[in-house]
């Protein structure tokens, strides 16, 4: 008899199900990405992307609806078009998930580097520690700062910091931005401090 799965676990299968259909590319990032490497952190939501390639957003929609999500917005269309984000609900734990669409370029290059995880019985891509490192930075948020320190403290000297460091300096470029290389050396700093 299988072990029963967390409310998380279900939801996950329930996606990873729906992304392997279609044949789509994905990973889990955000907090629950933030949790799976070590920090202490509670949330009760799920963000994911996937790359839709040349499949239309309704496709996604209506393979989601029919898992067991129902969208969280009146307008899907106009809300992604604006946003690149699918909002949803899984209808059996209420647990909402935001579905972001993979555009090219960095999220291409995180998709590539998505590393699989189990989660009990169910397999999920995860955005790669250095690259979740990097997103939180640039998020900023204080919770995002202390996820990412978790996560420099979880994994130490297994973390390529020479790999975040160029995607920050790319980040910098395209957003005219100088605080985040400076932001993940006080990461880095405050991560070192919790080994010790």
């Amino acid at each position: 008899m299988p072990s029963e799965r967390s409310p998380l676990a279900e939801l996950l299968a329930e996606l990873g199900q729906v992304f392997g259909d279609l044949g789509l590319r994905w990973y889990l990032f955000g907090a629950q990405a933030a949790i799976l490497y070590g920090a202490a952190r509670l949330t009760a939501d799920v963000d994911v992307t996937a790359e839709l390639g040349s499949r239309p957003t309704v496709e996604l929609v209506d393979a989601l609806t029919v898992a067991g999500f129902d969208l969280r917005v009146a307008d899907a269309a106009g809300f992604v078009e604006r946003t690149r984000v699918l909002p949803m609900v899984h209808r059996a734990t209420a647990i909402p998930v935001d579905v972001v669409l993979a555009g090219p370029g960095l999220e291409e290059l995180f998709l590539s580097r998505a590393t699989e995880r189990s989660i009990g019985d169910v397999r999920v891509f995860l955005l790669a520690a250095e690259d979740l490192v990097a997103t939180k930075i640039l998020a900023g948020r204080p919770k995002d700062i202390e996820d990412a320190a978790s996560v420099a403290r979880t994994h130490g000297e297994r973390l390529d910091v020479e790999l975040i460091r160029t995607t920050l300096s790319l980040l910098e470029r395209v957003l005219d931005r100088s605080d985040l290389l400076p932001e993940l050396e006080r990461v880095l700093e405050r991560g070192h401090r919790g080994m010790r």
